[in-house]
């Protein structure tokens, strides 16, 4: 993943660069559509296959979150960015790894996903060995046993399932999409 990263880093740079250039002509709201268009979707493409990888990786796509909002508010390299994020309603990369994961287990769980993805998740009701402990009564995936941690862990239906009970069971009750995403924006700013 680091070769994925660092050219993700070394892409999204560049097109910091170039609206940096002609960021005197632009409106606020053209700034901040160039940045969610160029830099965001690239920040955001697969992300959630990046669950498991080591903070020093991560680090190098916060900084070029970092670098975007500080780019919104012509704010300095040394100031603090995380009012800055919390302004734009930007989450920080580990929050939107565990938010692009969550969010196709809530689709999966309430049959709007297809079907091949659906399959790899089990709530612990539907396990028969768990049917009776106190945590077959709440909405928690089980989480499959892998041989390797390094790639195993990392894996959809562990990842997935592993940051799904990570969430506080108000979150994974809420039926709808769009509340089910409200929530979970933020309880995983304070969960992460």
């Amino acid at each position: 993943m680091r070769a994925h990263i660092t050219a993700t880093a070394r892409t999204c740079f560049a097109v910091l660069r170039r609206i940096r250039s002609v960021r005197r002509s632009l409106t606020p709201d053209a700034l901040l559509t160039l940045l969610r268009a160029l830099v965001i979707s690239n920040l955001d493409f697969c992300c959630s296959t990046l669950a498991g990888v080591s903070g020093t990786l991560l680090q190098r796509l916060q900084s070029v979150l970092n670098a975007a909002a500080q780019l919104v508010y012509s704010a300095r390299r040394s100031e603090h960015t995380s009012p800055l994020l919390w302004q734009l309603h930007w989450l920080k990369v580990p929050e939107r790894i565990k938010f692009r994961l969550c969010v196709p287990v809530h689709r999966c769980l309430h049959n709007k996903a297809p079907p091949y993805l659906a399959e790899i998740l089990h709530l612990t009701t539907e396990v028969d060995a768990c049917c009776r402990l106190r945590s077959a009564s709440t909405s928690t995936l089980t989480v499959p046993s892998t041989r390797r941690s390094t790639i195993g862990n990392r894996a959809f239906p562990v990842a997935a399932a592993c940051a799904w009970n990570s969430l506080p069971s108000s979150v994974r009750t809420v039926s709808s999409l769009n509340a089910f995403r409200d929530d979970l924006k933020t309880s995983v700013q304070d969960i992460v």
